[in-house]
């Protein structure tokens, strides 16, 4: 099993290749560029760096359709390429995590190719098929309003195809033998690489069975997470999977293992809905049960915990009141919706660019239980352009300065066009302005992450919701090896005066030492303590005086 549970106290930072930086002029970013910088990332305090699909690909979904597993798009460089980048992110002491988008391949796939041309190929059966249109083939859609079916015939093969997703990605057959096997010599071909692990696309799909006569529920088998977590271990025993699996929570532990022999990790998709809902309605109550529903019942399980990431934000699984509260607060027009259940906006234009509200949510973020997983250009507080279709609104180049195309690429055209005018154009919102100011939101990004690294019981610690009887403060206790940090988190624009206890008898007389700032908190002489937060207010407590806690660390 593994030795290394480095990720239980990372920072993720995840990018795209393509929109990070351009090295050569050609419009489109690239791995030179990516490695140029790297002691960005290195100073802002990422330990770990997540790639979007770079794959060989059409490009027909932002590299989601992947033609070669074992290459590099040409737009972004090399293998060469990627290696120096993986070796410098070593160099600096960060992780690499990439993609694994598994379920599906592209149509150009030379797997797909033979597997449509020749009923007796060897890859006919890598692909699922079926004679006559299956009954249910206009349900199960990814993306309704964009798909009309999850069945597309084709003239070749003279059969019908599965796709749960765009019918340009046809779903691998994962049940078969000779699938899971490539699957294991994909994983294994980028580990050697210097990869430490993968974030594996659409979980339930991959796993779930395939068929035209498969029902409306398809079984899962969890099994093939059991054979992807050894075969990852055997080969790299620090290695690791997170999963995109947006499921309910009485499921997750299946994705866990109930022994924690599945995957390592998994994003809280349960708990980010009601996150939103939360700063939208100014009511924690749903959050606080959201986090308790989703506690892990063993040590190496561990979840990611994000805000926004590159897919819309996905509402589904609230209640139809709470959903509608979201959408009400961030994302009103129709134009900022998406498949009928999400909103496709970045996080600094949903909350107006409220410095309180993003101070506040990424806060949050960086305290939840969990590992906080960020997503490129929000330390900058970046915005979208509605102008671009579906998700591609929240994927526009990195703002580094106010020159060209925001210091991304010195080309005339880029891959998508540069964020410029208004509010969140990179002439006002870049890296470099930022830099130069020490009240910038960047700077205060870089004090948050070193200080949540300096704060290991979040990750390894035990989580406790304190009860209060404000349910616009959410509390939250860990206890770690004998440390305690209490953080407290006020979601209404109005200051609110809470008072709690920590929840130990024996730290009644404890003061509280305020993490960020000098306003430390003593309790009362019934051993109560009693706070102020301001409107969209957050404190950082450590229980125990500056002096207890020294001695406690051995400092």
């Amino acid at each position: 099993m593994i030795t290394d549970l480095w990720y239980k106290n990372a920072v993720i930072y995840c990018l795209s290749v393509e929109s990070f930086m351009d090295s050569d002029g050609d419009g489109v970013g690239d791995f030179r560029g990516l490695a140029r910088r790297l002691d960005y990332l290195h100073g802002l305090g990422v330990t770990a760096i997540w790639l979007m699909p770079f794959q060989a690909s059409p490009g027909r979904d932002d590299g989601y359709d992947v033609c070669d597993y074992y290459n590099v798009d040409p737009r972004y460089g090399t293998l060469g390429d990627f290696v120096e980048f993986t070796h410098g992110a070593k160099q600096r002491g960060m992780r690499v995590l990439i993609d694994l988008v598994v379920n599906h391949t592209s149509d150009q796939h030379p797997w797909f190719q033979s597997a449509r041309s020749d009923p007796k190929s060897p890859y006919r059966d890598w692909y699922v098929w079926s004679k006559k249109k299956p009954k249910n083939a206009h349900t199960g859609m990814v993306f309704p309003g964009v798909q009309d079916s999850t069945w597309t015939y084709d003239e070749a093969a003279k059969a019908y195809y599965f796709h749960r997703f765009y019918k340009f990605q046809p779903d691998l057959n994962t049940a078969n033998p000779c699938v899971r096997a490539e699957l294991l010599k994909i994983m294994g071909f980028w580990i050697q690489l210097g990869v430490s692990g993968f974030r594996m696309d659409a979980v339930p799909f991959v796993i779930a069975e395939k068929g035209p006569d498969v029902g409306a529920e398809p079984k899962p088998d969890f099994g093939m997470l059991r054979a992807f977590r050894e075969f990852l271990q055997w080969r790299k025993g620090d290695s690791v999977i997170i999963g995109e699996a947006n499921i309910v929570p009485k499921e997750a532990m299946k994705y866990f293992g109930d022994d924690g022999d599945r995957l390592q990790m998994m994003f809280n998709f349960h708990a980010n809905q009601r996150l939103f809902y939360a700063l939208a309605s100014g009511d924690a109550e749903p959050l606080a049960r959201a986090l308790n529903e989703t506690r892990p019942r063993y040590g190496t399980a561990q979840w990611g915990v994000f805000l926004r990431n590159h897919d819309e934000l996905d509402l589904g699984r609230l209640e139809p009141e709470q959903r509608q509260a979201v959408f009400d607060a961030f994302g009103p027009e129709k134009d900022m919706q998406l498949y009928d259940r999400g909103i496709r906006r970045r996080l600094a234009p949903m909350l107006k660019a409220d410095r309180r509200r993003l101070e506040l949510a990424y806060s949050l973020m960086f305290t939840l239980p969990g590992t906080p997983v960020m997503r490129y250009g929000d330390e900058i507080a970046m915005g979208d352009d509605l102008a671009l279709p579906e998700r591609y609104c929240a994927r526009t180049p990195m703002q580094w300065t106010d020159g060209k195309n925001g210091g991304f690429s010195l080309a005339d055209k880029t891959f998508l066009p540069a964020i410029s005018g208004g509010g969140f154009g990179f002439q006002t919102v870049n890296v470099a302005e930022q830099r130069r100011d020490p009240g910038s939101l960047l700077n205060w990004m870089e004090r948050i992450i070193r200080m949540r690294q300096e704060i290991p019981e979040i990750g390894w610690g035990e989580c406790t919701v304190l009860p209060l009887r404000d349910r616009c403060v959410l509390a939250l206790r860990y206890d770690w090896r004998g440390n305690v940090v209490i953080f407290l988190h006020n979601f209404d624009a109005e200051p609110r005066e809470i008072t709690f206890r920590t929840g130990e008898k024996s730290e009644e007389s404890a003061i509280l030492t305020n993490l960020l700032s000098d306003e430390h908190c003593e309790p009362d002489e019934d051993g109560d303590h009693c706070v102020v937060l301001e409107g969209y207010g957050y404190r950082w407590f450590r229980v125990g005086g500056l002096d207890e806690i020294l001695r406690r660390r051995d400092v």
